[in-house]
This record gives structure tokens, sequence and C-alpha cells, in this order.
């Protein structure tokens, strides 16, 4: 889920930067030292909106840089259990397929992506047996997170689910939602008889 919260680190400035206004030194070190990094708490850090606060500035010997405690906030997402996501298939392997949804990646098991028996075809995509249903490279899904690990914030691990209702190709969302509709107005015209 996408968020905006008020944070509070530490920012190494340069000395190349002393010359530089110190509010735009310090907001360009944030962007450089925490754009990007995943934090247990707060998931991905995904831009820098305001530095609120500058504390004093410390000199460690042997490093010619200033340290400053800094309170800023930020955009960021952090991936939630039961959470829908879109994203796109980036990979298919064995064993499932690596969808890119936001500023994260999640792997679906084979055995997740839908209410068949799926194998992995010559072409490298999914198949499902009786429903012939295929996953590709490239196809937008919508899916479920069911499993989230920050453990190692380099790796975050996600596992998501496709195989509920509503869930799947955006193509096979949108034939369900076809379906449904033909069969409720089918219903409400023998309800008026």
């Amino acid at each position: 889920m996408y968020a905006l919260s008020e944070v509070e680190g530490v920012v190494r400035v340069e000395p190349k930067l002393f010359s530089s206004d110190l509010n735009e030194a310090i907001a360009s070190q944030l962007k450089a030292t925490y754009v990007g990094q995943v934090n247990n708490d707060i998931g991905r850090i995904i831009k820098i909106i305001e530095v609120l606060k500058i504390g004093e500035g410390i000199i460690v010997p042997g490093d010619g840089a200033a340290f400053y405690r800094v309170t800023f906030k930020v955009i960021h997402f952090k991936p939630e259990i039961n959470e829908l996501v879109e994203g796109e298939i980036r990979d298919i392997a064995k064993f499932g397929a690596f969808i890119d949804f936001g500023p994260f990646e999640g792997m679906v098991h084979v055995s997740q992506t839908m209410d068949d028996f799926v194998s992995v075809n010559k072409e490298g995509t999914l198949q499902g047996k009786d429903s012939k249903k295929v996953l590709k490279k490239g196809d937008k899904v919508r899916a479920r997170i069911v499993a989230v690990s920050i453990k190692d914030t380099n790796e975050p691990k996600i596992g998501l689910t496709m195989r509920q209702e509503y869930l799947g190709k955006i193509e096979w969302i949108a034939e369900q939602i076809k379906k449904e509709s033909k069969e409720t107005a089918k219903l409400a015209k023998a309800g008026k008889k």
C-alpha cells in the first residue's frame, strides 16, 4: 500500500556540498541515500517529499563530511497481506511466474496461478490442462499478496495467488464479469415475467 509518512534518519553531506544551500544539499543526499531502499517498517521508499527538520551537523574525525539527523516526509510502498495488486508477468519458470507490481516483484507458484492443473510448455508459458488458459511473459494480471518477508531488505520475498475470483489475467477477469452480467440480466428478465 502506498503511504505518506514522516521518518527520521541520518544523512551524510560531502564536503563538496558545503558551499551549496544546506536544504538543497540535504535533499540531494537524502534522495541518493534513501530512495529505492527497503525498510522492514515502511517498505520501499519511493520519493522524498519534503525536509521538515535538520539537526546540528556533526563532523566525524577521519571523515570530512558532515552528518545531520533529519526528519523528512516520504512516499513509500509497503506490501500488505491480502492486498490486491496489478502487475505484469516479468518471467516464467518451471515453478511459477514472477510479477512486477509497483516497486516490488512477487512470485506466484504454479499451483496458485489458476484453478486447473498447470504445466510449463515449450514456449515458456503456463497453460491450464482443462481450461487451456495461458499465461505468458508480458501479460497483465491481478493477484492477492499471501506472504511477505522483508528479512533481507536487498531481496524481499512476496508470495502471490491468482486462484480466487476476479484474480488472474486481466482478460480472464473481464470475461468472467461479462458472463456474470449476462447471467444477471437473464435472471432479471426471468423475474419480470
